[in-house]
């Protein structure tokens, strides 16, 4: 697939929710996930499909999702840029956030090989 292909395939499971399914199908073996921030005493940076795919059934573990919104993509040859935001509860202390991020995915060889997390200051 090329990046038009798999930017239009991402966004369409991530707009069903299919946010786990996406990285299952869509992702490399050793990809590389930045997040703005360190990630639950994790750092920003996860590598390998696994450590990504944990990373998102944990996050959907800790939070209720309300619901969200996925615009996009936004392309240039080899990346793409999605913009989410949501709304949730946090479950560990119930607090009902709002948030956006854009969410920026390089491809390589059909395989999205890279994500980086930017998220608005203050989130």
């Amino acid at each position: 697939m090329n990046t038009l292909e798999i930017a239009h395939q991402l966004v369409a499971l991530c707009r069903e929710g299919k946010f786990v399914d996406a990285v299952e199908t869509l992702y490399g073996d050793g990809v590389v996930s930045v997040e703005a921030a360190d990630y639950q005493g994790l750092g920003r940076e996860m590598r390998g499909k696994e450590a990504v795919r944990r990373k998102n059934v944990e996050w959907l573990a800790d939070n209720e999702v309300h619901g969200f919104t996925v615009a996009g993509p936004f392309l240039s040859p080899d990346q793409f840029a999605v913009w989410y935001s949501f709304d949730l509860t946090r479950k560990a202390s119930g607090e009902r956030v709002q948030f956006a991020e854009v969410a920026v995915y390089t491809v390589l060889d059909g395989q999205v090989v890279r994500e980086e997390f930017l998220y608005a200051p203050g989130q």
